[in-house]
């Protein structure tokens, strides 16, 4: 079972590399958002993952208040953010 966790440990961390650099590269800020909450997703994973396999459950609530950190996060930034110059 241990290379279960290794595998899915090792996709996240891959695409949260990917993430990274497209956030990082990103043209216009929508695109920057997009990438840090696909990031702050892929933490949340991790997190899951790390829940699964280690059956300690004092991760979950931190859990749930990072999905809604995110969630209002995101929305804010969408409601006020200013248009790119292209």
């Amino acid at each position: 079972m241990s290379i279960v966790w290794t595998i899915s440990a090792t996709l996240l961390l891959s695409a949260s590399l990917l993430t990274l650099y497209r956030a990082l590269r990103g043209p216009t800020t929508l695109d920057r958002l997009v990438g840090i909450d696909t990031l702050i997703a892929l933490v949340i994973c991790g997190l899951a993952v790390w829940v699964a396999a280690t059956f300690d459950t004092t991760i979950v609530p931190s859990i749930v208040a990072l999905s809604l950190v995110s969630f209002i996060g995101s929305i804010s930034v969408a409601r006020f953010r200013v248009r790119d110059d292209e």
